[in-house]
């Protein structure tokens, strides 16, 4: 296996894809929360919510997502009452579950190699379709940091073992060193819609990687920049996968490889020139590679990850970071002390786009004019982990 650099050599696939048609019906949204897996169902207009009853009450759902492929195919990564990390599985759009039969779980190091960080998974924390082109596929990001490839639909899981014994691997996953208060985390795992080689994924205090060969190698993207070594959410275009969006511990980036492998901050910033967009979340919009929401939070020595003066506000650019406005019509007047979290802002891919968030107050929040006005569609959850479209 080559020896991974910092320099990764340009992607070999740079054709543009076409813009997806506007989608049409019914929908729900997936909601991932400390206690528990609930859906809620939306009418063809968007004017109706529906919260049904919840599932796996008593657990932690870190991330439910809904197959593209299949929307009757949804995964839960979950920890159990008892702490056990797993993912659980739904082939009827969540109305039955079953629990994988092999769990994410890493390899045992050599007894005789001390110099081995020895991981256990304590939670799996990401999950992501694979490529159109490979039904049944799924990847998962954990912590402590590692990537997990299924195939048969998220019931067993294996190592991504170009990732685990890249000489690099750990340097990136810095097992010890990470800050995260609950844990080092590897998400943002991201498929180029033209090739399932292509893979990119993110590490909180480990930087942006990507893979050219469908992860038997990995390079890491450059950091000059503090936020390429601390990214919180990575975001790509679907209709141009060469445009990226990261959220840092320290702003907004946005890289153009067709500019080059540069990150360049492109965050909102108030009448004095100073950034201010500091968070956690970032969505792109699925046709517009210009077009992206943020929510900023905080940004004192403090890192409160509550929003800036405690003023509840989604930031929206049309014209790839140049310009930002902030909307809140609909949100409440008052001081709010939430935060919206990485896997907690997401997109419809309606016409208008559609934008909807969690917070960790167990508020569900929902959008039907691409962010501009907005209503509370659910409150009353528990913290809110993530809220996806499927």
């Amino acid at each position: 296996m080559a020896r991974a650099s910092e320099s990764p050599s340009a992607p070999a696939y740079k054709h543009k894809l076409r813009v997806p048609k506007a989608r049409r019906g019914t929908g729900r949204v997936l909601v991932g929360t400390r206690k528990g897996i609930f859906r809620i169902d939306v009418d063809e207009r968007r004017e109706s919510f529906t919260l049904l009853e919840p599932t796996h009450l008593g657990s932690t759902a870190f991330h439910v997502v809904a197959d593209p492929r299949d929307r009757r195919h949804v995964l839960a990564a979950i920890r159990t009452p008892e702490g056990r990390p797993t993912i659980v599985v739904s082939e009827d759009g969540g109305e039955r579950w079953v629990e994988c039969s092999r769990p994410p779980a890493f390899g045992q190091p050599a007894e005789d190699d001390p110099t081995v960080w020895v991981r256990t998974v304590n939670q799996v924390f990401w999950l992501t379709p694979g490529h159109g082109s490979e039904y049944r596929t799924w990847y998962c990001g954990t912590s402590p940091k590692g990537l997990f490839r299924s195939t048969d639909g998220g019931h067993t899981w294996a190592a991504v073992a170009g990732l685990h014994r890249s000489p690099s691997f750990d340097e990136w996953s810095a097992p010890g060193a990470d800050g995260t208060p609950d844990g080092p985390k590897l998400h943002s795992v991201l498929i180029d819609p033209r090739t399932p080689d292509r893979l990119l994924l993110a590490m909180t205090e480990g930087g942006v990687l990507e893979s050219l060969d469908g992860g038997d190698s990995w390079e890491r993207f450059p950091d000059e920049c503090a936020a390429g070594a601390d990214p919180h959410a990575l975001s790509m275009n679907l209709t141009n996968p060469d445009v990226l969006w990261m959220q840092s511990h320290f702003g907004v980036y946005r890289m153009d490889l067709d500019s080059g492998r540069e990150w360049r901050r492109v965050g909102p910033r108030d009448q004095r020139g100073r950034f201010h967009d500091a968070g956690f979340p970032i969505v792109v919009h699925p046709a517009d590679p210009d077009m992206a929401w943020i929510m900023p939070m905080d940004d004192s020595e403090a890192w409160s990850r509550t929003p800036l003066d405690g003023r509840a506000a989604v930031w929206r650019t049309k014209d790839g970071g140049a310009t930002w406005e902030s909307f809140g019509e609909g949100l409440p007047a008052h001081p709010v002390w939430w935060t919206v979290k990485r896997q907690c802002l997401a997109v419809d891919g309606h016409d208008p786009i559609g934008v909807v968030f969690g917070t960790s107050t167990g508020e569900v929040w929902a959008s039907r004019d691409e962010g501009t006005t907005w209503r509370c569609v659910a409150r009353g959850l528990p913290h809110v982990y993530s809220v996806e479209i499927g």
